[in-house]
């Protein structure tokens, strides 16, 4: 498949969005940089069409929005889509909500979560991908003959393998679940960042009261809108160590931070003011409205209980051809230990799954809580030991 001319200016970019409106479907690649910047910033945009592939510049169509509002009219196709969109979410606020992820597709016909687009294309294309290209500056310019290659061929199978896997899919009644997993990829909401999420990640939360943890939230927003106003990687603002350390300190005073070393004299002039601000807005937050601090683990017994429900869930999982890390996360089984939902329905509450996920696992999962079904060890001694379901 060949490639258009590079696309550098909006009379090509406006081309080529007048080419996705007239078809049902584009594969979709991406390269960017992340290591300086709040964000990953885009430096190639790769188009699929059923004929050649487009390459769309960033850096020299600085506005995208056209081309992704285009997008979200058709069914975009690509192959771990999540960190693409992304990208689309943070630097365009907006994402478009028809996707097939060839990689989640793959994930339902027994490729594993994580199968990479060299190997599935290999498997259903039966073609090598070079990847010599991977670690390439993407920022330079004029893109090079090697590089123009790596782009096309990253995006050229995704629209057949989309067929094929579709295909498969529909064989093996899978299609509609893989087409949920997908859509989901589409959603908004997936890629609007979770503030309690961000302030637990700091080493040390787990250990803090809740005045502190209400003043590392305030700290973390503080970061977080200066990083992105800066567009900075987050530890270039103030380093995870340094925001803990604020969060204990809790200074009143700009002369206070001096106590915190890693907080150099250019920061302190810089942010001294709004970080004092930001201290006495977590100090003022009413103690009712305070962040709660984590939950307790949960103890051997109901760990115990939680790792025992694992290994149903990975029984159901092998038996489907599917990795368990797709069926029930971790974090849902650890709900149910906690919990101890008293039925079957208040089981499918506190799982929080899908419909497709619910008929797998809700019915045995009770059965095995509920005393019905054990868990039983066969062919030890033959030195092919598998786990089985006994009533």
């Amino acid at each position: 498949m060949n490639a258009l001319p590079i696309i550098d200016s909006r009379s090509g970019l406006d081309d080529v969005i007048g080419r996705i409106r007239n078809v049902q479907r584009v594969g979709l690649d991406t390269e960017f940089h992340t290591e300086r910047s709040f964000s990953p910033r885009l430096m190639v945009v790769q188009l699929a069409f059923d004929e050649d592939v487009a390459i769309v510049d960033p850096l020299g169509v600085a506005d995208l929005r056209p081309l992704l509002e285009a997008l979200s009219s058709v069914v975009v196709v690509g192959h771990a889509l999540s960190s693409d969109l992304k990208i689309f979410a943070e630097r365009f606020g907006i994402v478009p909500p028809n996707v097939f992820d060839t990689q989640v597709a793959a994930a339902f016909l027994g490729y594993g979560m994580q199968v990479s687009l060299a190997d599935l294309v290999h498997d259903v294309e039966h073609v090598r991908l070079a990847k010599s290209q991977t670690v390439s500056d993407w920022s330079s310019r004029p893109l090079n003959a090697r590089q123009i290659d790596y782009l096309v061929n990253d995006v050229a199978h995704l629209l057949p393998m989309h067929d094929k896997l579709a295909e498969r899919l529909e064989r093996a009644g899978r299609l509609e679940w893989a087409l949920e997993e997908s859509a989901a990829l589409g959603e908004m909401d997936r890629y609007v960042s979770d503030e309690r999420r961000a302030y637990m990640r700091i080493p040390g939360a787990m250990r803090m009261n809740r005045r502190e943890l209400g003043v590392l939230s305030e700290i973390v927003k503080l970061r977080e809108r200066v990083a992105r106003e800066r567009d900075l990687p987050l530890k270039y603002i103030l380093p995870d160590d340094v925001v803990s350390g604020l969060a204990t300190l809790r200074p009143k005073r700009t002369e206070d931070l001096e106590a915190l070393r890693r907080l150099d004299a250019g920061m302190r002039r810089q942010l001294g003011a709004a970080i004092v601000d930001a201290v006495a807005a977590g100090e003022a937050i009413p103690e009712a409205d305070l962040p709660q601090r984590p939950q307790r683990p949960l103890g051997q017994n109901r760990d115990t209980l939680a790792a025992i429900m694992s290994v149903l869930i990975g029984e159901i999982a092998s038996e489907n051809d599917l990795p368990a890390s797709l069926l029930v996360p971790r974090a849902g089984l650890e709900r149910v230990a906690r919990e101890l939902p008293a039925d079957r329905d208040a089981l499918d509450a506190t799982l929080e799954l899908s419909h497709w996920r619910l008929g797998l696992v809700s019915e045995p999962l009770w059965r095995l809580l509920s005393g019905e079904l054990r868990l039983a060890i066969e062919g030890y001694a033959d030195g092919d030991p598998k786990i089985r379901l006994t009533p």
